[in-house]
């Protein structure tokens, strides 16, 4: 029996989808923190209720970006004997905090949402205008800059999420400016508000199912795990194949462990060779651990596991 171990080099330099995008996420940060200070007292100065959700968005995106960058920088020590990945999962830990934050601040603006249509305060609409159309082009700018890292890394996919969030907020304020500008109907800015919240909550619970996924090392979503089996089975000299795991380590970075069985006289190297080049070519996975079993030794462990 024997076992072949094959990786490309998990270190954080190449294994950190977020790490590529770094800079990116850094000016998304400077532009959002200075917007923020703006929006607060903004929504205080209008008592919009729209504005002030749009302005709490902003703080977690404050918040959410400074972690996916903390993340970032963590990720990127070294492994050691008692960490033989390293802080890869850093990331997935900070999507996971962005997507409770989001979440329980949702709770909050819906309860304050309904508090308000039973009392609905008087809102200045010019202010409140002004500075909806000042974020929406801070959130733009924001999300040009994230979103190419959002399709490689979950920690950016979390900070994209909170802009994107934040720039439909301010869609939703300036709307709810006009309305009230032009009506004086009040009523809308809570009505905003809420819809805000409500808007976030399938994208951020589908963040938060894909951090707790990989965190108990689930098949990373969307993974054809019996077209995987199949191939390696297909690999000549295979008979079959047992104890098939594939997991993320962290975002862009699967690993794949596996038993395969093979005919006594097989040559070893050959299926391991062939098994290492078919998960690369088809599948995108180079951290592998490969055991090659006979049917011997296969059925000495059946026996064990009984």
């Amino acid at each position: 029996m024997a076992a072949g171990h094959s990786h490309a080099p998990v270190t954080p330099a190449s294994g950190s989808a977020g790490a590529k995008h770094r800079k990116s996420l850094i000016w998304a940060l400077v532009l959002t923190s200075t917007y923020l200070v703006a929006e607060v007292i903004g929504a205080l100065v209008s008592g919009s209720l729209a504005l002030l959700a749009d302005a709490a968005h902003m703080l977690t995106d404050v918040g959410g970006l400074a972690l996916a960058l903390f993340a970032i920088w963590f990720a990127s020590r070294p492994a050691s004997p008692t960490k033989t990945y390293g802080y890869l999962r850093a990331e997935v830990l900070a999507a996971l905090a962005n997507a409770l934050v989001l979440l329980l601040l949702t709770v909050y603006i819906l309860y304050e949402a309904y508090q308000r249509f039973f009392e609905p305060p008087e809102v200045l609409s010019v202010p409140m205008l002004v500075v909806a159309v000042v974020g929406l082009i801070v959130n733009l700018i924001s999300m040009r800059l994230l979103a190419a890292g959002s399709e490689e890394s979950l920690n950016l996919k979390g900070a994209y999420f909170e802009v994107l969030a934040d720039m439909l907020g301010s869609i939703g304020v300036i709307i709810s400016a006009l309305i009230i500008m032009f009506t004086g109907w009040t009523l809308a800015d809570p009505i905003v508000g809420a819809a805000i919240g409500l808007f976030i909550v399938p994208r951020t619970w589908s963040l938060l199912r894909q951090s707790v996924n990989i965190l108990l090392e689930g098949t990373p979503t969307g993974f054809d795990l019996p077209r995987l089996e199949q191939t390696l089975r297909d690999v000549p000299g295979v008979s079959d194949v047992h104890d098939l795991h594939v997991w993320t380590i962290t975002s862009g970075v699967d690993a794949m462990s596996g038993h395969l069985v093979i005919a006594d006289g097989t040559d070893e190297q050959a299926v391991l060779q062939g098994a290492r080049a078919s998960l690369h070519e088809d599948f995108g996975i180079d951290h592998t651990t490969i055991q090659i079993e006979t049917p011997a030794t296969y059925g000495d462990e059946i026996k064990t596991q009984v």
